[in-house]
């Protein structure tokens, strides 16, 4: 993950790590359960943006989870 990387994609990428104990398909419906109850809306909406433009700095867990968001 690059140093200056948005706060958002900081933030699911630290979520999947937390959940790296369970199976991927798993991690990924636990952290896109996490960011539907504790997320502001706009947060959400931004990760959004930003993974629809490049997930170069996501873990291959945050990108399913957020394929789940939508």
């Amino acid at each position: 993950m690059a140093l200056n990387a948005p706060a958002e994609i900081k933030m699911i990428n630290n979520i999947a790590a937390h959940f790296g104990y369970l199976r991927a398909e798993h991690a990924a419906t636990a952290v896109a359960d996490h960011i539907k109850r504790f997320w502001d809306p706009r947060m959400k909406q931004r990760l959004l943006l930003l993974v629809a433009s490049d997930t170069t700095d996501l873990d291959p867990v945050a990108v399913t989870a957020a394929s789940l968001l939508r």
